[in-house]
């Protein structure tokens, strides 16, 4: 998925990308920061066939505390 200035439009919006082993620790590492700042939340895994883990692609607005 390719990113554009319609995701990082505003000073402080961040996408970051994470790789987990499992869907487990993607879960956690997504609620802890939707805990922090705002974020889109938990949002869908995907897995990238013949590669190790799966993905997630959080947007979050940095310095935003919740």
């Amino acid at each position: 998925m390719r990113i554009d200035e319609q995701h990082i439009a505003a000073p402080g919006l961040v996408v970051l990308d994470i790789t987990a082993a499992d869907e487990g620790t993607l879960h956690a590492v997504m609620d802890a920061l939707q805990q922090r700042w705002k974020t889109s939340g938990i949002m869908p895994v995907r897995r990238v066939p013949g590669e190790p883990g799966v993905r997630a692609r959080v947007y979050a607005h940095f310095g935003c505390e919740r």
